[in-house]
C-alpha cells in the first residue's frame, strides 16, 4: 500500500496548484466525521487553510522540507 500512496502522491504533485487543492478537499470529504476533527465544515479549519494559502512569507517548499 505504501508504494501505491507514494505513486499517487508523486502523480498528484505534478498537478497544477488549483487541481491539488481540489484533490485535498475531495479527500478530506471522504474522512469519517471523527477523523481527528478534520472537516471542511469546520470554519476554523477553512479559515486556517485560507490564511496559509494566502500568506506565503517564510514558506518552505515541500521538497526542501521533505529532504
Amino acid at each position: 500500500m505504501r508504494q501505491t500512496a507514494d505513486a499517487l502522491l508523486s502523480a498528484a504533485l505534478e498537478l497544477p496548484e488549483s487541481e491539488r487543492a481540489m484533490l485535498v478537499s475531495r479527500l478530506l470529504e471522504t474522512l469519517s466525521p471523527d477523523s481527528e476533527g478534520l472537516s471542511m465544515e469546520d470554519e476554523n479549519l477553512v479559515e486556517e487553510l485560507e490564511r496559509r494559502a494566502s500568506d506565503r512569507s517564510g514558506a518552505i517548499r515541500w521538497t526542501e522540507l521533505r529532504d
